[in-house]
């Protein structure tokens, strides 16, 4: 499959569907604490996306994904399926939305706390934000995508992280996952030349232990093999002429809408 070059009218419909999946997650927030289970919050995101927001929520029964969001609580890197299991005081969980709107897709989450954190899981929550942004930066025309997983492997591993190697970012459109992936680890100048009209997610995810995963029986859920915390933020992203949109940017996003590269 090569690279979809998204046209005016493409790139119109993927920022109605990136501020839908954004605001999703600005939604969820107030529900996200001690008490309630990663199903119900499950239901309450399933029920904006169909009934307020006039959209499809993308998991639901994509290769026979069961719930429609993805929920990764503590250990768990990616694709967590809701459950009936409490969330706690102290737990971490990656909320990842993804919404399809007249035939395109927003994707995007974000990290939330229950309570009050560990001092660990709050300073790998904000270092694997600040790989994420690091990244985004980078994006800009006749840039590499081997450029954008330099960046984020040196960051994380510097504070002593490590960055999962089994998943990665991917280009999105009218199908939710597209050429290019994009690695969140490699070397500078490799990979993928960007070009404008490009539309990718980058979404690392970063293990504070070491950065073997491994996949549960249910077919989806990846855990860290050694039980260490998980953390993972993700933006869907266009190359425009002279550097980036986001498309899934939140009102409490600290950075620019709009990154231009002059």
């Amino acid at each position: 499959m090569s690279i979809v070059i998204k046209t005016p009218a493409d790139i119109e419909k993927m920022r109605i569907a990136g501020r839908l999946a954004a605001d999703v997650l600005e939604m969820i927030g107030p529900y996200v604490k001690k008490g309630v289970t990663t199903d119900e919050l499950n239901q309450i995101c399933h029920d904006y996306i169909v009934d307020v927001q006039n959209a499809i929520p993308a998991p639901l029964n994509y290769h026979g994904f069961p719930k429609s969001i993805c929920t990764s609580v503590n250990h768990v890197i990616c694709h967590g399926i809701p459950s009936d299991k409490q969330l706690k005081d102290g737990d971490i969980v990656n909320i990842d939305i993804t919404v399809i709107k007249d035939g395109y897709h927003g994707d995007t989450s974000k990290m939330f706390v229950v309570g009050k954190p560990s001092i660990l899981a709050e300073r790998l929550i904000r270092v694997t934000q600040e790989c994420l942004y690091k990244g985004i930066e980078l994006v800009k025309p006749g840039a590499y995508l081997g450029d954008i997983g330099f960046v984020i492997q040196q960051h994380a591993e510097k504070h002593g992280y490590s960055v999962v190697k089994e998943y990665c970012g991917h280009g999105i459109g009218k199908e939710f996952h597209e050429e290019p992936q994009v690695l969140h680890y490699g070397r500078k100048g490799t990979g993928e030349q960007l070009k404008a009209g490009m539309c990718f997610t980058i979404e690392p995810m970063i293990n504070a232990g070491k950065p073997h995963s491994k996949l549960m029986k249910d077919g989806w859920t990846a855990i860290t093999k050694d039980r260490s915390l998980s953390a993972q933020w993700e933006h869907t992203l266009l190359v425009t002429e002279n550097g980036c949109e986001i498309m899934t940017l939140r009102d409490c996003d600290t950075i620019d809408r709009v990154i231009s590269h002059d």
